[in-house]
C-alpha cells in the first residue's frame, strides 16, 4: 500500500508541475498578442526540460490527455460558423456554472475518464476557446468540480475551493455570481473577439481601426431575452459610440442607419461632439461581408424602440 501511495504523490507531483510549466508558458503568449488570442500553431505544444507536450488535440476531440500524463490537460470548444448553434449555448447550466460535454456518451470513454481523473485530484486545464478558425481564447487555470452522468456533462469553475460541491444546493445570489464569473471569463471576452473579427476590428460607425479603443456592443442587452452573445446581436463600436449607443445619445434603425438624438443635434459643445456625432447622423453602418453576421433587424427594432421611447 505504501509503495502505491508514493507512486501516486509521485504522479500527482508530475501532474502539477506540468500544468505549471503550462500556464507559464500560456501567460507569455497571451502577454505578446496583440489582442490576446493565440493562432493553433502557438497553442499547438510546449517544452518542460527536454520534454516537449502537445497542448490541445491536434483534431478531433476536444479532451486532450498527453500520453504520459494520466489526467486531462486541455479541453477545447471548437468556432463555428455565423448561423450555426453557438458553442456557449452548451456552456452554462441554471445554477449560472459552464459546463463541458462529454466526448460522446459513455461515460468510461478513455477522454471523460481524462477528465475525470482532474475532478477527483482537482487538477486545473487550460480551456481554448475558438473564436476564428484556428483562433483561441484560452483561460486557465479551470477546474471540473461536478460531473452530471444523466446529461454527459461536468460542471466548470475558476475556484478550486468548489471541488465536489452539489450546484443544486447554491442560493440565489449565488448562483448570480457564478453567471457573472461565467459571463466575464468565458461569454464577453468571445463574444468580443468574434464581433470585432466580424466587423474587421473597425467601429461600425466611425471607421476607427485601433483594437484597444473597440469594443462588441450588444444591440439588446444580455440581461434581458433575447441578448445572446452571439454575433447577430452584436455591433462593433468604438468606446465613444459605444457609450452613445447604451446611453441613447445614438440609435440605429432596423436598416442600419445611425440616428443622433434630436436635442442633442442641437447642443453646441466643440470638435466631439460635431464631428464625433452630429455629423453621424444618418450614416449607414459598416456592417460585416457576412450576411449571417450583420445585426438582426428584429433586435435591432427592439433597441431602436428603447432609444425612441428614451428620446
Amino acid at each position: 500500500m505504501g509503495l502505491l501511495w508514493q507512486d501516486l504523490v509521485v504522479d500527482l507531483i508530475r501532474e502539477l508541475a506540468v500544468r505549471e510549466a503550462l500556464f507559464i508558458h500560456l501567460e507569455q503568449l497571451v502577454a505578446e498578442s496583440r489582442d490576446g488570442t493565440l493562432g493553433y500553431q502557438e497553442a499547438a505544444r510546449f517544452n518542460i526540460g527536454d520534454e516537449t507536450i502537445a497542448i490541445r488535440q491536434v483534431q478531433g476531440r476536444g479532451i486532450h490527455k498527453p500520453a504520459t500524463l494520466s489526467a486531462a490537460l486541455s479541453i477545447t470548444t471548437t468556432y463555428t460558423k455565423p448561423g450555426q448553434k453557438p458553442p456557449y449555448e452548451d456552456l452554462q447550466g441554471a445554477d449560472g456554472y459552464a459546463r463541458y460535454k462529454y466526448q460522446g456518451e459513455d461515460p468510461n470513454h478513455s477522454s471523460n475518464r481524462a477528465l475525470r481523473a482532474c475532478l477527483e485530484f482537482q487538477l486545473p486545464l487550460a480551456y481554448f476557446i475558438g473564436v476564428a478558425q484556428g483562433v483561441y481564447l484560452v483561460e486557465f487555470p479551470v477546474y471540473l468540480i461536478a460531473e452530471d452522468p444523466q446529461r454527459h456533462e461536468f460542471t466548470l469553475s475558476f475556484d478550486r475551493s468548489e471541488a465536489h460541491f452539489d450546484p443544486s444546493l447554491l442560493t440565489s445570489t449565488e448562483r448570480r455570481y457564478a453567471l457573472r464569473q461565467t459571463k466575464s471569463r468565458i461569454h464577453q471576452p468571445v463574444f468580443r473577439q468574434r464581433v470585432l473579427r466580424a466587423y474587421q476590428t473597425t467601429c461600425a460607425v466611425c471607421r476607427l481601426k485601433h483594437v484597444e479603443l473597440l469594443d462588441a456592443a450588444h444591440i439588446i442587452s444580455d440581461s434581458k431575452p433575447n441578448g445572446e452573445p452571439i454575433i447577430p446581436n452584436g455591433i462593433a463600436l468604438c468606446k465613444i459610440h459605444h457609450a452613445a449607443y447604451d446611453r441613447n445619445f445614438l440609435g440605429i434603425r432596423p436598416n442600419c442607419e445611425v440616428e443622433i438624438n434630436a436635442d442633442l443635434l442641437l447642443e453646441i459643445d466643440g470638435p466631439m461632439l460635431k464631428h464625433g456625432l452630429q455629423e453621424m447622423n444618418g450614416q449607414k453602418l459598416l456592417v460585416p461581408s457576412s450576411v449571417q453576421s450583420r445585426p438582426d433587424p428584429e433586435r435591432l427594432q427592439v433597441r431602436y424602440e428603447e432609444f425612441k421611447n428614451a428620446s
